[in-house]
């Protein structure tokens, strides 16, 4: 019987195991360094420090994923990635010694050494086990490959570069071969009498590359028969994947099985972990929202008698239309009169609305001594005091704190397929547009590359850099308009 081959925590209990020694040793090591030597765990306050430390490694173990492609790491991403455990481990066990009122335990030289103990020591040990494990990766598997005279070149390059399996034999499905031999491995046409020969013997698994992924009769009956047998059969997708990233998992929709496939899809316990910053962080803002709308409400409301507040119909995850909430900025007649500017837009293909001195902004008819606008709607742009109401979108589930910038219906309705993949999260009160430049970016092509870019690498560490530099964005109020 064939095995699946092991999933999460169990595929890395080595390193999982080496990780969680590493952290007693480098505590043990710097209990002896500043207290001489004797059995720390002989000390309630040391024993209690060294399982909440475990204890929060563990956490953060079952909840980081970041054993994930550990072996395709180098070593400056592995030590980052050391560096980031233990940064982390700490955390939480600071939280929980918070939690519970029990800081006064905490020896700051205790957790100072281990954490520089760790770090040297831990990244020696996974380079260390890495080269073992990349050692025993030999041949090891059989393989016999299934496909067409005009895939077999392509597909022989692709399939060499995993070092686990080496080709056994090739079965060519459109035409008998001209010889006997492909750098130096037996070649046969498909349903000859050597086929039943080469499944007799040693065989691992069967690769089938079919032209144009189509599977007819006579290759399902011969992929039944290898199940019978208990023989591994893969099977290529009848489509091009296109990126590397692209995401794929085997799942059903009731009895139906189905191939789901995804440009980028985070697991279960990252998303919970961006739902979970997203609470917390607009909670906070919700209260500066009160701030503002107490402080700034009236002077706009004198200004500009109407609603504090503008609703806008943006576009959400995958093109679901949403009430988005903003501070009113502009007059009420604001619609009304864009189509009259039109023509002053910066972004030249209207794939945004963007002008230098936008009349239709509250006070904006003001200038200072340079001729720019200083009414109380330019300021609360600059620095982006109008976006605090969409914490309550990200509230609602319509919105992230970290994201793609809601587009218009409008400007939905102008986007090709390549750039409504940003639609496939999402949307933000910031970015990685906003942070790179907010309203100095004109080029929408250069937007929707930042907003790709972002998708591709999205990570919970990268949501908590981009909010960090949008914090100093808006407070030095750089691209604003």
């Amino acid at each position: 019987m064939n095995r699946k081959s092991a999933k999460g925590l169990t595929k890395h209990a080595d390193f999982i195991l080496l990780d969680m020694i590493c952290l007693q040793i480098s505590f043990v090591i710097t209990y002896w360094f500043f207290r001489g030597f004797s059995n720390p765990y002989d000390n309630d306050s040391f024993q209690y420090q060294a399982v909440v430390l475990m204890t929060s490694q563990l956490v953060y173990i079952l909840f980081s994923g970041s054993y994930s492609g550990i072996l395709r790491r180098g070593k400056l991403d592995e030590l980052g990635a050391v560096l980031k455990h233990i940064i982390y481990t700490l955390i939480i066990a600071l939280i929980f010694l918070f939690a519970i009122h029990q800081t006064g335990v905490v020896s700051r030289l205790q957790y100072g050494g281990t954490v520089l103990i760790f770090i040297l020591l831990d990244w020696i040990i996974h380079l260390i086990n890495k080269s073992r494990l990349q050692n025993k990766r030999d041949r090891e598997r059989s393989l016999i490959l299934v496909t067409d005279s005009e895939l077999l070149f392509d597909v022989m390059k692709k399939v060499g570069k995993d070092k686990s399996c080496f080709v056994s034999g090739i079965f060519l499905l459109d035409r008998r071969p001209d010889k006997d031999r492909y750098h130096n491995i037996p070649i046969y046409r498909f349903g000859d009498e050597h086929m039943n020969k080469f499944i007799r013997e040693w065989v691992d698994e069967v690769l089938i590359v079919p032209p144009n992924g189509e599977i007819n009769k006579t290759l399902t009956d011969f992929i039944n028969s290898l199940m019978y047998m208990g023989i591994r059969v893969d099977l290529t997708l009848p489509f091009d994947m296109g990126r590397d990233k692209s995401y794929l998992e085997m799942r059903k929709i009731g009895e139906q099985k189905v191939i789901t496939v995804n440009f980028r899809s985070a697991s279960a316990h990252d998303a919970f972990l961006k739902r979970i910053m997203d609470i917390v962080v607009s909670l906070i803002g919700c209260v500066f929202m009160g701030l503002i709308a107490l402080f700034l409400g009236p002077i706009v409301y004198i200004k500009s008698p109407g609603s504090l507040f503008f609703v806008q119909e943006r576009i959400g995850k995958n093109g679901k239309p949403f009430k988005m909430f903003k501070f009113r900025t502009m007059y009420p007649d604001a619609e009304k009169r864009k189509e009259a500017l039109m023509d002053q837009n910066r972004i030249g293909d209207g794939m945004m609305f963007k002008l230098d001195d936008d009349p239709r902004i509250i006070g904006s008819e003001k200038k200072n001594k340079k001729g720019e606008p200083r009414g109380i709607g330019n300021f609360m742009r600059k620095y982006s005091l109008d976006e605090f109401p969409q914490f309550i979108n990200v509230l609602r589930g319509d919105m992230s704190v970290v994201g793609w910038r809601p587009c218009t219906v409008a400007e939905w309705e102008k986007y090709d397929l390549n750039e409504r993949i940003r639609a496939s999260m999402k949307p933000g009160i910031t970015g990685l547009w906003q942070i790179s430049g907010r309203s100095s970016i004109t080029d929408f092509d250069e937007v929707v590359r930042l907003d790709r870019e972002y998708l591709e690498n999205w990570s919970i560490g990268s949501d908590i850099k981009i909010l960090i530099k949008t914090v100093w964005v808006v407070l030095t109020g750089k691209g604003a308009m």
